[in-house]
């Protein structure tokens, strides 16, 4: 099995943490220093509750775009992102897009 790498993430630039299952995705923005999360977003958050026709990948897009306008509001404008174990694409990719929507950069 392939050993994965330690992204670490500090306050200039906290760590972007995906998490995405079978039906939901979950990302937050951590300090690694502090050891603290300071925002979170998943698609499980009242908003996205009314739209059942969305498809996964759409709601990626708006959990990305919802993590970023709160980031936005801490000041936060550059990430390191962290996909984990996952590939860059389908809802990990439209996830960072939606971020990058915002305009904060990796």
């Amino acid at each position: 099995m392939k050993k994965l790498k330690k992204i670490l993430g500090n306050l200039n630039r906290p760590r972007v943490s995906v998490f995405r299952s079978n039906k939901e995705i979950y990302a937050q923005i951590i300090d690694d220093l502090s050891g603290k999360t300071l925002v979170s977003s998943s698609s499980k958050e009242k908003e996205f509750y009314k739209d059942k026709k969305k498809s996964k990948i759409e709601l990626a897009y708006e959990v990305g775009k919802l993590l970023g306008s709160k980031a936005k509001k801490l000041k936060i404008k550059k990430l390191v992102f962290d996909k984990g174990r996952y590939l860059y694409h389908g809802r990990i990719k439209s996830l960072a897009d939606g971020i990058r929507k915002i305009g904060l950069e990796f």
